[in-house]
């Protein structure tokens, strides 16, 4: 195995360990879904500023398209973890193998291989039997729905990323996390000022989780093909077990006072 292919594995497992933290300290934190999102996209596009400076000035139609996809799949994400589990919200993203079977070899012209057939199969047993286990607890079908979509969602944004030059990646994920930001703004204005060590959290979500989990990952599209990535990703975060999941039920929070926050 060549050594751009060895780290690209490397790395696209190492961005699955960090997507799959998510799930805990979002549901530790107090604040709802689109203020959450609003934090974390704003820290993860600081650190993209920061590690491909100019570079992620650089767009074309595609990724303005591939942005549109990464924003959509980080507010679904975050919204399914907050419906229902975050073990839940990870497995049914990761729908996203088979999506990606079925079109890439369309859109990539890449030759469709037995063991991803059998893998995305076992994948399809496996939700089954998850929705069926599901139908005792119908409180949490708004989380699942949404968590579903985003596995459609995940593999329009690995199609359209993969079919763009790898020069123009990181733009795509820079401007989808300013779209984010633009669309959670409302609830971030309306939201109480984070306490320190909420604060500590929404950055470990921001730099770490999503902008570290995505500077790996693009360095492993680049040498690996949509599906490989996309299945990769997968059994690393289900092996990871959804990164430390705490249980459906939610705690009960004492409610804060709301305070509006003074910019002058």
């Amino acid at each position: 195995m060549e050594k751009g292919r060895k780290l690209a594995i490397f790395s696209t497992v190492i961005a699955a360990i960090l997507w799959s933290t998510g799930g805990l300290f979002i549901k530790l934190l107090p604040q709802d879904a689109m203020t959450i999102l609003f934090y974390r996209s704003l820290y993860a596009a600081i650190i993209f500023v920061v590690i491909f400076k100019q570079t992620i000035f650089k767009f074309n139609k595609l990724s303005v398209v591939s942005s549109l996809f990464y924003a959509a799949l980080l507010i679904a994400f975050v919204n399914a973890t907050k419906l229902t589990t975050a073990a839940n919200a990870i497995f049914l993203q990761y729908s996203a193998p088979a999506i990606v079977l079925l079109l890439e070899p369309y859109f990539m012209r890449t030759k469709l291989l037995k063991i991803n057939v059998v893998t995305v199969i076992l994948c399809f047993v496996g939700m089954a039997l998850f929705f069926i286990d599901q139908l005792a607890t119908p409180e949490n079908w708004a989380g699942i729905w949404i968590a579903l979509s985003s596995g459609l969602i995940l593999a329009g944004l690995l199609i359209t990323q993969k079919l763009n030059k790898v020069e123009y990646q990181p733009g795509a994920v820079f401007l989808g996390n300013l779209w984010v930001c633009l669309i959670c703004m409302p609830w971030f204005l309306d939201a109480v000022w984070p306490t320190p060590t909420e604060n500590a959290y929404l950055m470990i979500l921001g730099f770490g989780q999503l902008g570290l989990g995505y500077y790996f990952f693009l360095y492993g599209q680049k040498h690996l093909p949509a599906i490989e990535s996309s299945l990769r990703g997968a059994g690393a975060r289900a092996g990871r077990g959804g990164g430390g999941v705490l249980n459906g039920k939610k705690k009960k929070k004492k409610k804060k006072k709301k305070k509006k926050k003074n910019f002058f």
